[in-house]
């Protein structure tokens, strides 16, 4: 599949774009409240997926296979190595990321190698989602 928007091509594009896409995800926060719905941040990693078909410019019918990739890669992250999905951007990342993979639009060494750059970078990840949250 070729998505109409392409992939991010360094970890720097990548944790600029995962960035963006999370304060995306926050800014559904009020409308899930009108649904009558909860979300917190810890729940942004359920919208990874959407976000993913959003900047990809994928249509809706694939969301049910980047859903199955960003949560199945989630539990088995979690049962091996919880603490890289200990706060929720990082969460977030690792399932938008994933999710990604489970369209066959990024291989697994990317997966990591933006993961273990987003880890390395976490201040910078930070800084980013501040800074396109005030934007």
């Amino acid at each position: 599949m070729k998505p109409r928007i392409p992939t991010p091509s360094t970890p720097q594009d990548w944790l600029e774009e995962i960035a963006r896409g999370y304060n995306g995800a926050k800014e559904t926060v009020p409308f899930a409240k009108l649904l009558g719905r909860k979300l917190e941040e810890k729940d942004f990693l359920q919208l990874a997926p959407l976000v993913c078909l959003k900047f990809r410019g994928l249509p809706k019918k694939f969301e049910k296979q980047a859903t199955e990739a960003a949560l199945s890669s989630y539990v088995a992250m979690e049962s091996h190595n919880p603490e890289v999905l200990s706060k929720p951007h990082n969460a977030f990342a690792f399932a938008y990321l994933a999710s990604h993979y489970g369209l066959d639009l990024v291989t697994e060494d990317e997966v990591a190698k933006v993961m273990d750059f987003i880890a390395v970078e976490q201040d910078q990840f930070a800084e980013k989602i501040a800074e396109f949250r005030s934007k």
